[in-house]
């Protein structure tokens, strides 16, 4: 006797995301539960897993239902392009499981009289995850001979070792503009842009780039959903930005393709660089972005040295007032702002930027808040 499929009513990926917004929580908690309970990976496989489950969780969650108008393979496909640099097979085969059976258990405690419409939906994700995972992740120096692989190879050390000369001559911040330009000419792109982080607040600003009054009008908050993808200390590869950054941003920078290359030095992040073809679609390779990762990692180690203009000295004293000028310039604030919290004319404010500006051999308000680093004088 043959036994009948149940048929099930198919739903959307609106309805789908509306579940998961209005079930967010127990799903995180049944997450947390799966994954500490697994036994077969390691402390640095849980870190990357769980960044990747939480991202996810936070990317289904946080979409606008009003917003989305097609079904989910694009939204999908953006989510994982943004997070291919941390991936390989065992992450994914280890995310895709825990995230199914934490869906799964909460499906048995609801009773939902739409468990099967909700399972099949949620299987059509992963197949459309596993599909563009292999796309990318398809090995693809096997396409070329082995001489060309090596010769692919040499490029992108030669093009480290430019980089690595071009720091060791360098002095300090007040060249890292011309680092940054260097960096468009040697890996071949149009706008290189840094975006300067302040941990403490999660803020950022723009600082260095083309078009310098346009990136230097950057800063906020991140969001929860940037704050997991910036902060993974990986690069970030966006076909499409959208989802990640706002849309007057996109149109003020006419921004298509982008990189995101964090810069940080063990425990400090000090930001992040775009790398994009202004307004130009592209794609890359993952060796392209092992390559951006080296760079990022250099850049951190050269912003962690102590500047040549500037010696630590523990003589180096600020008066109670330039201290707390000094954290406000940190935090991102004009003078305008300024004077309205310490209740001084901006003119005051003037003079004490002046002060610190030459106390500290800067030329600019960036400078003072990276030597105030550099002399332990923030933190």
């Amino acid at each position: 006797m043959t036994q009948s499929i149940h048929p099930y009513e198919e739903i959307t990926f609106q309805q789908f995301v509306l579940f998961i917004k209005s079930h967010n929580k127990q799903i995180e908690e049944n997450i947390n539960i799966y994954l500490n309970l697994e036994p077969f990976i390691n402390e640095p496989e849980r870190i990357t897993i769980q960044t990747l489950l939480d991202s996810f969780l936070l990317f289904l969650s946080s979409q606008s239902i009003e917003d989305i108008k097609d079904s989910h393979e694009n939204h999908i496909d953006t989510w994982l392009q943004s997070h291919l640099s941390m991936i390989n097979a065992n992450h994914f085969s280890m995310f895709r499981l825990i995230f199914e059976k934490a869906i799964v258990t909460l499906m048995v405690n609801l009773k939902h009289t739409h468990t099967i419409s909700i399972l099949m939906y949620l299987f059509s994700i992963f197949s459309q995850l596993i599909h563009s995972f292999n796309k990318w992740d398809a090995d693809k120096p096997k396409q070329y001979s082995k001489t060309e692989q090596e010769n692919a190879e040499l490029i992108r050390l030669r093009l480290l070792d430019q980089l690595d000369e071009l720091l060791i001559h360098s002095a300090g911040v007040k060249d890292f503009a011309y680092i940054l330009k260097k960096c468009e000419e040697f890996f071949h792109y149009k706008r290189c842009v840094f975006y300067a982080y302040i941990p403490w607040s999660n803020q950022f600003h723009g600082t260095i780039g083309l078009e310098l009054p346009k990136v230097q009008s950057m800063r906020g908050q991140l969001s929860a959903k940037q704050s997991l993808v910036f902060n993974s200390k990986k690069p970030v590869f966006l076909k499409d930005p959208h989802p990640y950054i706002k849309e007057e941003h996109i149109r003020l920078f006419n921004l298509s393709s982008v990189i995101f290359v964090p810069i940080f030095h063990d425990r400090q992040v000090f930001g992040w660089l775009t790398f994009d073809q202004i307004g130009v679609e592209f794609d890359y390779v993952k060796e392209d972005l092992l390559l951006l990762e080296q760079v990022g990692k250099r850049l951190g180690l050269y912003l962690s040295r102590k500047d040549d203009e500037v010696i630590q000295d523990t003589d180096l004293q600020l008066t109670e007032r330039e201290s707390m000028i000094l954290n406000l310039l940190a935090e991102g604030h004009n003078n305008k702002k300024m004077a309205d919290l310490l209740q001084l004319s901006e003119h005051t404010i003037r003079d004490y930027v002046s002060s610190l500006m030459t106390k500290f051999k800067a030329k600019n308000r960036t400078q003072v808040v990276v030597h105030g680093f550099r002399n332990g004088l923030l933190k």
